[in-house]
């Protein structure tokens, strides 16, 4: 067998979240996939030892990616969110090159919300070079970048302030949301549920995303592989609201069916549109 892990990496209770290896995003896509994967089929998989698996599944255990069980892992909770810090060096990489496959799709002269989320703040880089836009958001990350284009206009909605991700949430963000009528809505989700609904942990959140969702002419969904199939708490709607999803890999077959079906367009950085 061939053991490609270093167990020095993995020495004391603290891991460095920059990246992931490729074995360990495999390993996230088949449990989020399956629900459900055992050491001992991982292990058969990858053609590695049942130890290097545990280290792997601690790894993403410490990235509160996936729960650890006896003798396998599951999905993520459904209940709590990824820690914020944790997921902006989450499949950073993957999350910057669905942001450049938004902006291309994204005219100068345009109006747009921006919601929470690290993906939509890759987004909001990716439109430094934009000229004209008039951005809504309740993402204090999102104003910060864009007010660096001086060919911006911003605007912030009121609210509460979160100290964890600098997002604005409650009853006065949906109400000043609700002011508006822009050409493009681009939000993130927690998760995808295989019968198409959107999901997310918080429902003051919610309550944004799907003001958003109302009040945009084109709504452009942004997420990574990961988060199909991946169970949160709160619905936001149904995904066949949604006019286009960017991520990094095709997802599998059964939500490509489902995305034609429902006339939603896939846009996928690793390969051809669908």
């Amino acid at each position: 067998m061939n053991d490609l892990t270093n167990p020095a990496e993995y020495k004391g209770s603290t891991f460095s979240q920059d990246s992931l290896s490729k074995r360990q995003r495999l390993i996230l896509t088949m449990v989020n996939e399956q629900g459900f994967a055992t050491i001992e089929a991982l292990a058969s998989h990858f053609d590695v030892t049942p130890q290097t698996i545990r280290r792997d599944i601690n790894r993403l255990c410490e990235c509160q990616l996936i729960q650890r069980y006896h003798g396998g892992a599951s999905r993520s909770s459904s209940v709590e969110n990824v820690d914020y810090s944790t997921r902006k060096n989450i499949l950073n990489l993957e999350k910057k090159r669905i942001a450049e496959m938004v902006a291309k799709q994204i005219p100068n002269r345009a109006s747009l919300f921006i919601n929470l989320g690290t993906t939509t703040e890759e987004v909001a880089k990716s439109l430094a070079n934009h000229k004209k836009l008039r951005v809504i958001t309740n993402n204090l990350n999102v104003a910060l970048t864009m007010s660096n284009n001086k060919d911006c206009d911003v605007i912030i909605a009121g609210g509460m302030v979160r100290s964890r991700d600098k997002g604005i949430t409650g009853e006065a963000t949906v109400e000043f949301i609700r002011q508006f009528k822009v050409d493009y809505g681009i939000i993130g989700v927690s998760g995808i549920d295989e019968d198409g609904t959107l999901l997310d942990y918080d429902y003051h959140e919610v309550r944004v995303a799907r003001e958003i969702i109302n009040n945009s002419r084109n709504i452009f969904l942004v997420t990574d592989h990961t988060k199909f199939t991946r169970n949160a708490m709160v619905r936001i709607a149904d995904i066949a609201g949604i006019d286009a999803i960017f991520t990094d890999k095709k997802p599998p077959k059964p939500f490509r069916d489902m995305l034609k079906k429902k006339d939603v367009a896939l846009f996928v950085s690793e390969g051809d549109e669908e």
